[in-house]
């Protein structure tokens, strides 16, 4: 189990805490690969992109209307956080339903 967020993040913590067995990549130092980044956007659409981080409040307006994939490879710490892949199946955030659904 691969858990993509940054080390720093709270609910990455949190997150990882929970699941002994996944495995951190740090996006900031070692990003995200493409075929996964491809997927979660397939089915994720623009949720993957978190407009609330302070990397989004910094972008210029001609930045920020970049395609999702674009932005991502560019910032990846614009990523909603933690994207968990589970063996092939993706969950995206930290919610009630994540934790039920890995049994955590």
């Amino acid at each position: 189990m691969q858990l993509y967020g940054l080390k720093t993040c709270d609910t990455c913590r949190k997150a990882l805490k929970a699941l002994p067995g996944a495995q951190l990549v740090d996006v900031r130092a070692e990003g995200v690969p493409e075929a996964v980044l491809e997927a979660a956007l397939a089915e994720f659409g623009d949720a993957l992109v978190n407009t609330r981080s302070t990397t989004w409040r910094g972008l210029s307006e001609e930045e920020r209307a970049a395609a999702p994939m674009e932005l991502l490879k560019t910032h990846p710490t614009l990523m909603k956080r933690p994207l968990i892949d589970d063996g092939g199946t993706l969950h995206l955030g930290w919610s009630r339903a994540t934790q039920a659904a890995l049994g955590a």
